[in-house]
């Protein structure tokens, strides 16, 4: 059995504890903005900004959360997700979609990105893999 870090084992609590949920919309939508609300600042501005571009340009997806983290759905199973960098302490913030989304080009294609700053050139790089993911 593989060794696991204490913020994986805490991931794989947050998940199974998830699946025990049955959570409507609101609270779902609650549990979302209070994960996005623990972050650390610049993490913090990262999630906000990825959760009003999910609700403003997928609003089909339902926000839910993933492994603890802030993810967006369709029919119960995750599409988009956002990991920020302090839950794994890793260097920068991912922004990352499932298989659900079918991004789908050719014979590979990148299904995660690193995520440390959202300009304009980047807001519109989002706003398309989203439309793509949620269509």
């Amino acid at each position: 059995m593989a060794d696991f870090t204490p913020e994986e084992r805490a991931a794989m609590r947050e998940r199974a504890k998830e699946a025990k949920e049955n959570a409507t919309k609101e609270e779902a939508l609650a549990q979302v903005l209070e994960k996005i609300a623990k972050m650390d600042p610049a993490d913090r501005a990262l999630g906000e900004k990825v959760h009003e571009l999910v609700i403003k340009h997928a609003p089909n997806l339902m926000p839910k959360t993933w492994y603890g983290m802030q993810a967006y759905s369709r029919d119960g199973k995750p599409v988009i997700f956002f990991q920020d960098a302090g839950k794994f302490k890793a260097r920068y913030a991912t922004l990352g979609f499932q298989d659900s989304a079918a991004l789908d080009d050719g014979n590979m294609w990148p299904t995660s990105y690193a995520l440390i700053k959202i300009d304009a050139a980047t807001e519109k790089q989002i706003v398309a893999l989203i439309k793509k993911a949620a269509a």
